[in-house]
């Protein structure tokens, strides 16, 4: 993962707006999702072997996108584990050093931060305004905009990104990335122009591009 795409985003990267209008809070983990207690606890003691580490992580990424709806055990777990790597930001980093769907789990979830992050930034809003424009609906996003954008468009995108994650269904999610970062990509332009201290969107998007590709074979 590109050091410089984590330096952008805060460090709540599992984006815990209970107060968004995109919530999930009416969804639950399938049946079976859960954590083994005994790998956690092996884990933060260190006596976890290479492929005990594996299994830990890909647990962790299928309940990362039922983080606002953990049970109490669950999310006691998840707590500890987050605490013991050093934080939102280091569970990403840690995801992403196992192949797999715990790597495609953690850039997907670096876009997802970036689009909340830029989702209320003015100049990228007009925008992706202004492009649309010109191309109503860009390719591979036309069931996922509605007709007007605003400062609610990209949020609504990355919350659509998680639930397609959490419902196994992969492919669309990174299909629905992959669009929304070239959508943004190719606005970045104009975006620069607006306000300099959007600065290096382009360049953002084109490494998120890049990372997802990567992965996505694999996972």
């Amino acid at each position: 993962m590109h050091e410089k795409l984590l330096s952008r985003i805060a460090d709540e990267l599992l984006r815990l707006r209970h107060d968004s209008s995109h919530s999930s809070t009416d969804r639950t983990a399938p049946p079976g999702f859960g954590l083994d207690r005994v790998l956690v606890s092996d884990f933060i003691a260190g006596s976890t072997d290479r492929q005990e580490e594996s299994e830990l992580a890909d647990q962790v990424a299928r309940l990362v996108p039922f983080h606002w709806v953990l049970p109490n055990t669950l999310a006691s777990a998840m707590s500890e584990l987050i605490e013991h790597l050093g934080g939102q930001t280091q569970l990403m980093l840690w995801l992403d050093r196992h192949q797999g769907l715990p790597r495609l789990v953690a850039r997907l979830y670096v876009l997802m931060g970036l689009l909340d992050q830029f989702s209320e930034n003015t100049a990228v809003v007009t925008a992706l305004r202004e492009s649309r424009q010109r191309t109503p609906y860009p390719a591979g996003l036309r069931d996922s905009l509605v007709p007007e954008t605003d400062d609610e468009t990209l949020a609504g995108i990355s919350f659509k990104i998680e639930e397609l994650l959490g419902d196994g269904r992969r492919k669309e999610a990174v299909e629905l990335a992959l669009a929304t970062a070239a959508w943004l990509q190719k606005a970045a332009p104009r975006a620069e122009e607006l306000d300099p201290d959007v600065g290096d969107l382009g360049e953002l998007m084109g490494h998120v591009r890049h990372d997802i590709q990567t992965e996505a074979v694999s996972a």
